[in-house]
């Protein structure tokens, strides 16, 4: 297999991740709290070839080598935590963060995580009549300061402020405090890993304390904060990317004709008489 061959179909694979890449951001133009992925590429392996001594010319200044590659290659998806639209909903669940912050969550298997999808609901106690939880569209449980589950009186009507303090207003016009959101600010936003649900985790071997800084103990300037009634949306900007994708696209395709290229050079060659 020639050179030529080699770096056409590596750079077809790489770029048909991007495309898959692509695909994912514009599918959730309209998931809450979603941001945008991007494609990080590296060159693969290069070398310097060596021409041959008859290019040794008198007088010639300029080295002989040249650098010979063989395409790039997909290495990681970063992921862009760039503000999103807020938009108002006036549900008193649905909960945006304005600044770079997470909500802290604990899904099903007990595992910590953290999101900033914010269209929260009041999911009622089973075992408490009296008792509920704010949970996520997943069922993922928000936390509180104290890293708990957040409880709040059943069929009450909740006030939370910018900084996450919920007050708990019961039918009789009692209110009862429900303890503070816990929103956390990304300071090595690299040891956050991506999955499923809108879901971020910590890179494993990070530490909590090394990755995350409680929002509300950094300085003013430096804190998110919390708007009730309304939720984030999606940060992919649907304009960008089909132009992207027409680009990503245009490539593929030059790849393609690139490797054909070299397969009919290949044929012609084989096919050789002397």
């Amino acid at each position: 297999m020639n050179n030529s061959m080699i770096s056409a179909m590596v750079s077809m694979s790489g770029i048909q991740q991007r495309l898959d890449l692509l695909a994912d951001n514009m599918a959730n133009i309209n998931t809450v709290g979603y941001k945008r992925k991007e494609a990080v590429f590296e060159d693969t392996l290069t070398r310097v070839q060596q021409q041959a001594q008859g290019m040794k010319l008198p007088g010639r200044v300029s080295p002989s080598g040249f650098n010979l590659g063989f395409g790039s290659a997909m290495v990681g998806a970063a992921v862009n935590f760039e503000q999103g639209p807020i938009k108002l909903t006036d549900r008193p669940t649905d909960l945006a963060i304005e600044g770079n912050a997470l909500f802290s969550v604990m899904t099903a298997g007990n595992t910590k995580a953290y999101t900033r999808a914010g269209n929260f609901m009041v999911q009622p106690d089973p075992n408490d009549a009296e008792s509920a939880w704010l949970v996520t569209n997943d069922g993922h449980y928000l936390l509180n300061t104290e890293g708990e589950r957040i409880v709040v009186p059943a069929h009450s009507k909740l006030q939370i402020d910018e900084q996450g303090h919920i007050t708990a207003v019961a039918a009789s016009g009692a209110a009862v405090d429900a303890g503070q959101i816990q929103l956390y600010t990304p300071l090595r936003a690299d040891a956050l890993q991506k999955r499923d649900g809108n879901l971020f985790v910590l890179a494993p071997g990070a530490q909590e304390d090394d990755v995350l800084a409680d929002t509300f103990g950094l300085p003013m300037n430096q804190q998110a904060r919390i708007r009730q009634g309304a939720v984030e949306g999606s940060n992919v900007n649907l304009t960008n990317e089909m132009a992207e994708l027409m680009q990503v696209q245009r490539a593929y395709q030059l790849s393609a004709r690139a490797l054909t290229s070299s397969d009919t050079m290949m044929n012609l060659a084989n096919n050789l008489r002397g």
